[in-house]
């Protein structure tokens, strides 16, 4: 393996007019312009973000890690209808926590007395334990190697060897998500076109799998330059960037482009609700947490009452998917009450930097604002 060093790197170095659009990762896809939309989990994904992004000379992005093997064919297909520019679709090859295999009703009743006092403080009823857990990655993985995208990316971990060897089949190109370089290293090893390095100050998960997300933190303009060292597949930089500036920056350190999610999530285009956006936008951006709250996977969001409250309590958290669920329905009768001040939101830590409510604004003014730095 030859080691990319940034230092000499003849795309990013010399940062002329234009030259900046010219990667191994935008040659690779044959796109205008080293921009990823991020994969945006929970239903946040649309069809018309994806090929906003996409047609606009990007790579859009689409979360499919909520969704039926049936559901991503039609999204896919729906899709294909709007763009004939390369797209990629995301799963999660890790999707069930271990300690499922012991956690039970009495668990369950535990974690409810957690949130108790809160649910009765606002006469919310707490929900029941959830007995579908939702779509398997073994089901999910064979509607993405039918439906044959341009790109398949993937977290927490690395599928098969057979399952990539297939999308290679397909011309399907493969992205794996590494935050540390240990783990980029191993995706290399196995074969991806190419890698997401992901930086703690990303919003959402932590989508370590060689170590625990707490002890893979690494900020992202750390994280870039020491795998750029390290592995010769294009990188992607992601984590805290949303602007600019930041697009410049991780070109700079030897990415080869950039995946920016918290700034889209917050565009018209996203399928985040009034009240995700409107917190986007607020003061409250400003400060943001890692927390088990969402999914009981560690990920970053905008602090509430509720991370604030039950920073203790994390170890009642259930695995995931059980967590999920759980919150899917607390936080849905919590916007319901009128009580969204305690509804903990994803956010990276640039949210504070948004400035766009429109997809396409947002990424011609990354565009035009690189192109005057460049």
């Amino acid at each position: 393996m030859k080691a990319k060093s940034f230092s000499i790197n003849p795309y990013n170095q010399k940062m002329k007019k234009n030259k900046w659009t010219k990667t191994k990762f935008t040659e690779m896809l044959a796109i205008d312009y080293p921009i990823v939309l991020g994969p945006l989990g929970g239903g946040i994904s649309t069809v018309t973000l994806t090929t906003t992004v996409s047609n606009l000379g990007g790579l859009g992005s689409f979360g499919c890690q909520p969704y039926t093997a049936g559901e991503i064919v039609e999204h896919t297909a729906a899709i294909r209808k709007l763009t004939n520019k390369p797209f990629n679709l995301n799963l999660w090859v890790n999707d069930r926590d271990k300690q499922l295999e012991v956690f039970d009703i009495a668990a369950y009743e535990k974690l409810k007395e957690v949130f108790k006092p809160y649910t009765d403080e606002l006469a919310i009823a707490l929900p029941e334990m959830p007995l579908d857990l939702g779509p398997k990655y073994e089901e999910q993985v064979e509607a993405i190697l039918e439906t044959k995208p341009p790109v398949f990316s993937f977290m927490y971990g690395i599928p098969s060897e057979e399952i990539l060897e297939r999308c290679r089949r397909n011309g399907t190109k493969t992205i794996g998500t590494a935050t540390t370089v240990d783990e980029a290293i191993a995706l290399e090893k196995a074969g991806v076109d190419a890698v997401v390095a992901t930086g703690f100050e990303a919003g959402g998960h932590r989508a370590s799998f060689l170590r625990a997300a707490e002890d893979s933190l690494t900020g992202t303009f750390a994280l870039i330059p020491m795998v750029a060292d390290n592995i010769s597949v294009p990188l992607i930089a992601a984590g805290g960037i949303s602007d600019a500036r930041g697009l410049k920056a991780a070109l700079t350190l030897g990415a080869d482009a950039v995946q920016i999610g918290t700034a889209f999530l917050a565009t018209d285009q996203s399928n985040a609700n009034k009240e995700y956006k409107q917190r986007l936008f607020s003061e409250e951006a400003k400060y943001t947490t890692l927390t088990k709250i969402f999914t009981g996977r560690l990920s970053r969001g905008i602090r509430s009452i509720l991370t604030e409250k039950l920073k203790e309590k994390e170890h009642l958290f259930a695995p995931y998917p059980i967590q999920r669920k759980f919150m899917i329905s607390l936080v849905s009768s919590l916007i319901k009450n009128d009580s969204s001040g305690y509804v903990p939101f994803t956010a990276g830590q640039s949210a504070p930097l948004l400035k766009y409510k429109d997809a396409e604004e947002l990424f011609k003014s990354l565009v035009n604002e690189t192109e005057k730095f460049s």
